[in-house]
């Protein structure tokens, strides 16, 4: 159809030309059933054909769009209802089936479709509907039904619509948009009067309540935060329901009749929002509504969800294009947050608003005191809010001394305030290096230590606010928002956050387009704040020991709480985003009047705050070499007490998924061996020394087990130097004892399982003859059991056998403890050494699942990196692919394959994407130094990984497309 047919297909031509269609050519009896549905049919494709071709081609805007496929339905089940009473039904019902009227209910009431939407229909009869309005009734569901609409209805009496709305909110909210379709025009206009009334008799307070709760629990199942970056776009905080529940509070409250009303221009005229705010909230509503478009022509049905497989769509769709360093589908998804950040802040004005008119003013609210007005403010219900007279436009400063009072005397922030802080945030800007601008922002960045609560010098003698610095109106709101947090999101929400700090702004909405980080990157960082003020108030003692016992003794707290602020500042430039954030970090502190001391720590700590994770997760920790080489970069114990602050407060924010008990456990083994090289302790003693105190108390342990001494000197002669030094004496006797049983009892193999659950892992350690690609077997077989290795310990002892330790996690990250469990990890192990299971086969099986849309929209470009640095034994050798089943046993296939042993393995995830690093010697056990010949191995083990990344995705594709068939 061209685009120019477009304006001669009206509604009412359509319908009209349906209409004629219907009619029998001799003009009686009537079109046979099929005969009908098959024109309809062809009517509804037409219509929504064309809406939709308009709508890609952006000559209708989303919100536009909607209400043209709201009209047509209008118009087709209006031409329906007539049909079926004049024709189709003619002769089987009586006069009285025509008491029956047909009203739109819902969001289609609201006049607004989306093209997969439900339609919602009420069918209104005067009192029980008789047998012939039944009939009609049955009638046109199952025709609506054979055209492919879905269709939500009712079939219910006035009486009965009013006890129903006053037992279900759900149902009040549904037919306060009811519009007469077709049918008794009188019976609708009674039904309206009637329900008015009823409203008007109930009242708004109760109504108003149960949308607000009713808005918290659905922001609880759809994310609390609206800068998740895979949000619903309908459901979700910011997004079409939030803006549709300020309509429905205001049609209560103000009598306005539709969603357009409420954000026409008119509606600016009750003083509640400027025509500027009116504006952008329009724009909002009809991005929302683009978005949601074209979400369900893309996926075909009713989706709601912005996942990641179709964001690149929709952004290239909406003309988002690559610009600078910044790719379309974060340009587009930055538009998005921002919209829903404008959604947000249409609320704080409006709703509260709504609550005066609706409520009254607040009963026994606290009142401003003398020193309050002094400083230009007062409190109204409760509620603090600038006395007559005091401008932030002319004193900006204000806002952040309302901060300051609001935080101090534990008191909401009136929405006039809200409004105020929004409208003027731009003056904010020219508080950039003001003294008490900053003193004031680090107070609501850092809060009081925990001992102290806080408190204004000029506040009223005796009166001393709780640590728990929340205002008391947040109390049960999402705990996200609470503590000195919740400052950081006022600031950030109104704006004047990106006026103080220029750079903050630029990662407002900023998202990364991966799998493993939940928030936007402003969000995760008042996330971050949120997790460190809880550390150091003991709320996260149980989860987090190690940092709450660190964060008790703090002499640098300004310090680190500006590091957490920094670390992600330079993210999405380009570039390391530590190195750019670490000069920024120069120039920001000494304006937020930050010594030059703790300036040189906050940038330092944003340059390294990777430091940590990356050898603790990618780097043997048992090698001397990596403890000596992160000491030296530290210098200072407390730096590194600060950076582990740092380091787990980032690892928390990212999500809950991310850390566990395994990542906890490594993290404090890599802060306890560098904080003994700082002190001057055992790590700093040479190899050998080590070596021969591990074998020391390890002979101790065996005679205390009952070891005879030929025993004991025949275990303690088995291992080379770098096994007594990856294990602690415990595992070393535990070790012995497998030895002594497997020997005793000749066994090809022995398989020990342990689960650790405190440390959320599983340990299997494998005693058997040694032999090319082994490591890889055993990884295949793993992986063939649903686990993920987390870390690895290979070693070949002097009687050619192996000794491989892998821990070891189940699919939630937790460690494996069933027994059945268990011994299928044991059954699979020995069956994939035997050669008795197909690894390939069995890997593809497993991993059919894990390769939907939404995972292959997340480009993980291959690397191998290898660095002759990091140890003075080994070869390190770093690989970076897309995670999936076998990854591990492929990439160790192919390390085999260039006759390289393994010596220990570290895999971490981050989302889709696994880092994979691998200490390796040569067959002859030295380190590889000639480049060409690493060259050569980075290029195979490149081929290999794209070849099995490749073959993985067609097996899988295969199976899947057996599976369908």
């Amino acid at each position: 159809m061209s685009t120019s047919s477009f304006p001669s297909l009206s509604v009412r031509d359509l319908i009209q030309s349906l209409a004629t269609a219907l009619r029998p050519a001799d003009g009686q009896g009537s079109l046979p059933r099929e005969e009908a549905i098959a024109l309809f049919r062809r009517h509804l494709a037409r219509f929504q054909g064309a809406v939709r071709e308009e709508f890609e081609a952006d000559r209708l805007r989303g919100a536009t769009a909607a209400k043209q496929l709201a009209l047509h339905t209008d118009g087709m089940i209006r031409t329906l209802v007539d049909f079926a009473l004049d024709h189709a039904l003619a002769d089987s019902v009586g006069p009285g089936a025509r008491t029956l009227a047909v009203a739109a209910t819902g969001g289609y009431g609201r006049g607004m479709l989306a093209p997969f939407s439900d339609i919602d229909l009420l069918f209104l009869t005067p009192e029980d509907p008789s047998a012939d309005v039944s009939r009609v009734v049955e009638y046109i569901l199952y025709f609506l039904w054979d055209l492919g609409l879905k269709v939500g209805h009712a079939t219910r009496s006035i009486p009965q619509c009013i006890a129903e709305a006053e037992a279900d909110t759900t149902v009040r909210t549904t037919l306060l948009d009811a519009r007469l379709l077709a049918g008794d025009k009188s019976l609708f206009a009674m039904f309206e009067a009637r329900y008015i009334v009823a409203c008007v008799e109930a009242g708004a307070a109760r109504f108003i309540a149960d949308k607000r709760q009713e808005r918290t629990s659905r922001h609880h199942r759809f994310g609390d935060s609206p800068y998740l970056v895979e949000p619903n776009v309908k459901e979700g905080r910011g997004g079409l329901r939030d803006l549709q529940t300020l309509y429905w509070m205001c049609r209560y409250t103000f009598g306005t009749r539709h969603v357009s009303d409420l954000l026409a221009p008119g509606f600016s005229k009750l003083g509640l929002l400027t025509e500027q705010e009116a504006k952008r909230a329009r724009r909002s509503w009809n991005f929302l509504w683009s978005v949601r478009l074209h979400l369900h022509y893309i996926s075909g049905r009713a989706e709601e969800r912005l996942t990641f497989d179709v964001q690149p769509v929709v952004g290239a769709r909406m003309g988002y294009t690559r610009h600078g360093r910044q790719v379309g589908v974060e340009r587009f998804m930055r538009h998005y947050f921002l919209t829903v950040r404008e959604v947000m802040r249409l609320t704080h004005v409006l709703e509260p608003a709504v609550l005066r008119q609706a409520l009254g003013p607040t009963a026994n609210a606290p009142q401003a005191d003398t020193a309050m007005r002094d400083a230009g403010f007062t409190v109204l219900d409760g509620q603090i809010l600038p006395e007559r007279g005091t401008s932030f436009d002319a004193e900006p400063i204000q806002m952040m001394r309302l901060l300051e009072w609001a935080r101090t005397r534990k008191l909401p922030i009136h929405p006039l305030a809200m409004h105020q802080m929004i409208r003027w945030e731009r003056r904010a800007a020219s508080l950039r290096g003001d003294v008490e601008a900053s003193r004031i922002f680090l107070d609501l960045l850092c809060g009081a230590p925990p001992e102290r609560a806080p408190r204004l010098a000029h506040a009223p003698e005796g009166e001393h606010p709780p640590a728990d610095e929340t205002p008391s109106f947040h109390a049960t709101a999402q705990d996200r928002r609470q503590g000195n947090a919740y400052w950081l999101h006022i600031l950030n929400e109104t704006g004047i956050m990106g006026r103080l700090l220029p750079d903050w702004s630029r990662i407002v909405g900023q998202m990364q387009f991966d799998t493993y980080h939940v928030f936007t990157v402003d969000e995760h960082t008042i996330e971050a704040i949120r997790i460190l003020g809880r550390i150091e108030h003991g709320a996260m003692a149980d989860e987090i020991p190690l940092a709450y016992d660190l964060a008790r003794n703090l002499q640098s707290r300004r310090a680190l709480y500006m590091a957490v602020l920094l670390h992600d500042i330079a993210k999405g430039r380009g570039g390391d985003h530590s190195e750019l954030g670490s000069e920024i970090a120069l120039e920001v502190c000494p304006e937020l009047g930050l010594s030059g001391e703790e300036t040189e720590t906050v940038s330092w700590l944003v340059l390294h705050h990777l430091l940590l994770s990356h050898t603790a997760f990618q780097r043997d920790i048992d090698d001397p070499k990596t403890i000596l080489d992160l000491a030296d970069t530290i210098q200072s114990p407390e730096r590194l007490r600060l950076l582990l602050l740092l380091t787990i407060v980032d690892m928390r924010a990212v999500s809950p998924r991310v850390w566990n008990a395994w990542k906890a456990t490594l993290l404090h083994e890599l802060y306890i061996r560098v904080a003994e090289v700082l002190e001057g302790g055992l790590a700093t003693t040479e190899r050998d020394v080590r070596v021969a105190r591990a074998k020391d108390a390890a002979a101790d342990m065996l005679d205390e087990d009952g070891f005879t001494r030929e025993q004991a000197e025949h275990f303690l002669g088995l291992g080379y130097g770098s096994y007594w030094l990856s294990f602690d004496q415990d595992t070393h006797a535990r070790h012995a004892r497998l030895i002594r049983e497997s020997e005793a009892q000749s066994a090809p193999l022995t398989i020990e399982t342990q689960p650790l659950p405190a440390r959320g892992v599983t340990e299997v350690t494998i005693y058997t003859a040694d032999h090319p690609g082994l490591f890889s077997r055993i990884a295949g077989a793993l992986a063939i059991a649903g686990a993920s290795i987390v870390d690895a310990r290979i070693h070949t002892l002097i009687n050619g056998m192996a000794l491989d330790t892998f821990w070891i996690q189940d699919a939630g990250g937790e460690a494996f403890e069933e027994p059945h469990q268990l011994v299928r990890l044991s059954t699979l192990v020995e069956q994939a050494l035997s050669g008795r299971v197909d690894i390939g086969k069995e890997i593809i099986c497993s991993g059919r699942s894990r390769y939907g849309r939404r995972m292959r929209a997340i480009h993980v470009p291959p690397r191998v990196v290898i660095d002759n640095r990091a140890s003075n034994t080994y070869t390190v050798i770093e690989i970076n692919g897309r995670d999936r089943p076998g990854l591990l046993h492929d990439v160790t296939h192919a390390i085999s394959d260039q006759k390289l042993q393994i010596a220990s393995a570290h895999i971490t995830t981050y989302g889709v994407r696994a880092v994979d690093v691998f200490y390796v010697k040569d067959l002859f056990g030295l380190k590889i130094t000639d480049d060409g010949r690493l060259g050569e191995i980075r290029e195979a083990l490149l081929a290999g990984l794209r070849q099995a990344e490749e073959a993985a995705i067609g097996d899988v594709t295969q199976a899947l497309e057996t599976i369908i068939a």
